[in-house]
């Protein structure tokens, strides 16, 4: 047989030659490489039979579990680009993105989507048997049976020039934009670390870690389709320590792949001397702990960038030595270091061509061209990417990152656009302009901030703009710490200058965490408790503010897990961002889950 030419079929050739190896294990169950190849096969017959054909795209909206593996893989053999949408999301959010992609399917749970996917046929994939009733019997918007149909589309699946995914980054001036990746770009990451050693020859088992919604994604799953085993992470399993440990060992868990935040959240409280194959990506690696992890002989840790318009990853570096390094391209992946004209410099902008290159984003022809534009140092016309990083070569370690050119933010390892924020942010009544900006926490990390300018005679308290850009942004989205100014300052071309803001009041952690009043009942004690533990205080108070006391993303959903774990209140991420202070919290969760006092356990 010829070796395989894409992903999808070193899928299907893997699932051949070990039927019975591990493929993925999830908190909803296992499955073997043939059980998914089946699995994958009947949802790609179920689409194929609601009328999806090659280059369409379907949304994936499903909690974490087996079905992560499952629908992109079928997706992908009915014919067309999977399109991630987090049912954590605002349902506001995810209805921008359906329309935006264009989708032609969703696939999600019963009932899970009817809130933003209205008109559109919705497939569940516990459900999804090619027996079952014809597609005539499908309603937008529930979830919609299949019949018996090919599950291949005509032609090899994964072909290189079509669309594998579109994923949707935050937008420069509004909402988020979509970021179509080929098959050519996925089959050209994975070999290109497997070249550079990152994924290295023999089976591995690979803590599946980031959201599908995220491109980071997509070099952890991706990785099934060249034999290796997959181990979703549920989200009280991605934060808490110990549980990682007892999961690592449960399932000889290998390799991890995460942020250099959430690293630092966690990687410190394993189990000492855990061999562990480490790939941080996302931001950079903090000279600190760059030093640590190369001292550290039970870690192999690598260092991997590259924008999600370059199909995840460009270069990758082993990590050695003192000091942090982007390191060299990755097989097949051109960079060039430019200066304003265009010309090769020693320390300038960062531009990538080659297979992993976007098609671009959809719908959006101006924007696409000023982003990815032709390469002046091609003979067949392709393009190049302009990331808006600025570099420097170095003799001796490649590639060094310097600062954005413009003013993308990374906070915790999400891509944060400020104007999809302050267009947010200037919805409110109050607000008459906004800005937001990345600060430096008190421990180091880094915290969104947003300062504002609020109309004659107006007044908003934290908790309201929080809980305001909490209804339409992602969690990652909503900044730490708000502050009000009488002007935003500007610069001699009257751009915002975001050097002169003045800074944070106070340093978030640092604030006063009494207002006066104890935490009242059960419900409140047990997540003033929490609280305190996942931020490292003696105590909060009743009125205190979870981000005011330097909570953040993470630990926001480090909260949500240990409040289901230990009392079974399942709340979302998103809830603590909209309803940051204690008591609101409480009693939010007490209004969700009919909660009366003496019934918190």
């Amino acid at each position: 047989m010829a070796e395989p030419t894409n992903v999808v079929e070193r899928f299907l050739e893997t699932a051949r030659t070990f039927p019975g190896r591990p493929a993925v294990h999830a908190s909803d169950g296992a499955l073997t490489f043939e059980e998914l190849a089946g699995r994958t096969a009947r949802l790609a017959a179920a689409l194929r039979a609601l009328g999806v054909r090659r280059g369409d795209r379907v949304g994936v909206s499903l909690p974490r579990g087996t079905g992560w593996a499952v629908a992109p893989l079928a997706v992908w053999r009915a014919g067309a680009a999977y399109v991630p949408l987090d049912p954590a999301y605002p349902g506001e959010r995810l209805a921008h993105i359906a329309a935006d992609a264009g989708l032609r399917a969703v696939v999600a749970r019963a009932g899970a989507a009817a809130e933003w996917a209205e008109g559109l046929p919705v497939l569940d994939p516990d459900t999804a048997h090619p027996d079952t009733a014809a597609p005539d019997t499908a309603h937008p918007g529930t979830a919609a049976p299949a019949t018996q149909a090919d599950a291949e589309p005509s032609g090899p699946a994964g072909h290189p020039a079509t669309a594998a995914y579109v994923i949707h980054t935050s937008g420069s001036s509004g909402p988020p934009k979509g970021v179509e990746v080929t098959h050519a770009g996925v089959a050209a990451l994975v070999s290109g670390l497997e070249e550079r050693g990152v994924y290295p020859a023999g089976h591995r088992v690979v803590a599946w870690n980031a959201s599908l919604s995220f491109d980071a994604s997509v070099q952890q799953w991706v990785r099934v389709c060249r034999g290796d085993t997959l181990v979703v992470l549920d989200d009280e399993d991605r934060t808490d320590p110990a549980q990682l440990d007892a999961l690592f060992d449960a399932y000889g868990v290998t390799d991890l792949d995460c942020t250099p935040s959430h690293w630092q959240l966690t990687g410190p409280r394993l189990r000492p001397g855990r061999p562990l194959r480490l790939l941080l990506g996302g931001e950079p690696v903090p000279a600190a702990m760059w030093r640590a992890l190369a001292e550290d002989p039970a870690v192999e840790a690598w260092n991997l960038y590259g924008p999600t318009e370059c199909t995840v990853d460009a270069t990758a570096t082993r990590i050695t030595g003192a000091a942090p390094r982007l390191g060299e391209p990755l097989a097949g992946v051109r960079a060039q270091v430019l200066d304003e004209r265009l010309r090769p410099a020693t320390t300038g902008e960062l531009y990538l061509a080659g297979p992993g290159v976007a098609v671009g984003y959809v719908g959006r022809p101006g924007l696409t061209a000023s982003r990815f534009v032709a390469d002046p140092f091609a003979t067949d016309g392709s393009r190049m990417y302009r990331t808006g990083d600025l570099v420097r070569w170095r003799a001796d370690s490649g590639l060094e990152f310097l600062r954005r050119t413009d003013r993308q933010l990374k906070v915790r390892g999400f891509r944060v656009e400020p104007g999809e924020l302050e267009d947010r942010l200037r919805g409110h009544a109050a607000v008459e302009a906004a800005v937001a900006v990345a600060r430096t926490g008190p421990d180091g990390d880094t915290l969104l901030a947003a300062y504002c300018v609020l109309a004659p005679g107006a007044r908003v308290t934290e908790a309201e703009l929080s809980r305001h850009c909490g209804a339409a942004l992602p969690a990652y989205f909503v900044p730490s710490v708000f502050v009000t100014v009488d002007a935003l300052p500007l610069t001699p071309n009257g751009k915002v200058d975001t050097e002169a803001l003045p800074p944070l009041p106070t340093a978030p952690a640092a604030r006063p965490e009494s207002s006066g009043r104890a935490p009242e009942g059960p419900l409140e004690e047990l997540i003033a408790t929490v609280w305190a533990e996942v931020l490292g205080r003696d105590g909060v108070d009743a009125e205190a503010n979870f981000f005011a006391l330097g909570g953040h993303s993470l630990l926001a959903l480090r909260v949500v897990s240990r409040l289901k774990k230990n009392a079974g209140i399942a709340l979302r991420t998103k809830d603590v961002y909209r309803f940051p202070v204690l008591a609101d919290l409480a009693r939010h969760a007490q209004s969700v889950h009919a909660l009366a006092a003496g019934e918190v356990r």
